[in-house]
């Protein structure tokens, strides 16, 4: 389980301070596909750095397991963040690697012996439907065959936890439902919690069973996501639903 008590995070600059998130708090149940919506520059990409350690919470906690990641050092927080993938928005990957070669790159950093590794990287290029673009490299591939790079890659260290920043913002919507029916999979073949930061309602809609909605680096409401989107409770909710005061937007 991954418990967000109270998490707030403040960058300072020659301009001054800006609170990118602001006392959040909710929690994400292990099997959970959880979606984090909410407008741009809500706070949820920043969140979801908190989340993954790439940001360390000004104060606050995130418990993986019951553990404060923030309080962990040197190969603790290593085999920490290797329990959380991270597909990046705009997938990130090694443009001068093969596919085989991206999804190696953790597991050569994690000393994986070869044969292991070799053998690992081609279970995941067949579970992701890439196996006939091992030798590929990532311009010869289309956006969807990207992010399934970036999926794979992401769970070659067997996280508990795939945390994905807008997985289909760059994607036709054939190759959305692709990629969304791909991470449906890893969550019911391998067990693996999915986090999903998206401003998209219907993939939320499409895919997760709970969600958190952030406005303005606060959180807004959360819970099942039926429940959540047939009541929406807050204003923002509702705009993002296209619902303003019980009524649909023209």
């Amino acid at each position: 389980m991954i418990q967000i008590e109270n998490l707030t995070k403040v960058f300072h600059s020659s301009a001054g301070e800006v609170t990118a998130l602001r006392g959040v708090s909710f929690d994400i149940e292990d099997g959970d596909i959880f979606g984090i919506i909410g407008m741009s520059g809500a706070g949820k990409s920043t969140l979801l750095r908190c989340l993954s350690m790439l940001e360390q919470p000004t104060s606050g906690r995130v418990l993986l397991d019951g553990v404060d990641l923030a309080s962990l050092r040197g190969k603790q927080l290593l085999a920490a963040r290797r329990q959380m993938g991270v597909v990046f928005q705009g997938y990130h990957l090694l443009m001068q690697k093969s596919v085989r070669q991206n999804v190696a790159f953790p597991l050569r950093l994690a000393r994986v012996p070869r044969a292991e590794r070799e053998a690992k990287v081609n279970r995941l290029l067949e579970l992701v439907g890439l196996a006939d673009k091992a030798d590929a490299y990532p311009a010869q591939l289309s956006g969807g065959q990207c992010q399934r790079v970036a999926i794979a890659r992401a769970l070659a260290t067997d996280p508990k936890v795939l945390l994905c920043d807008e997985p289909t913002s760059a994607l036709d919507p054939l190759t959305t439902r692709q990629v969304l029916e791909l991470l449906r999979e890893v969550n019911h073949r391998l067990g693996v919690t999915i986090v999903v930061i998206t401003h998209e309602i219907a993939v939320v809609r499409e895919i997760c069973n709970k969600v958190a909605v952030i406005d303005a680096a606060q959180f807004a409401e959360g819970g099942r996501t039926d429940e959540i989107f047939a009541k929406p409770a807050s204003n923002i909710t509702r705009l993002l639903l296209g619902v303003e005061g019980g009524r649909k937007h023209a």
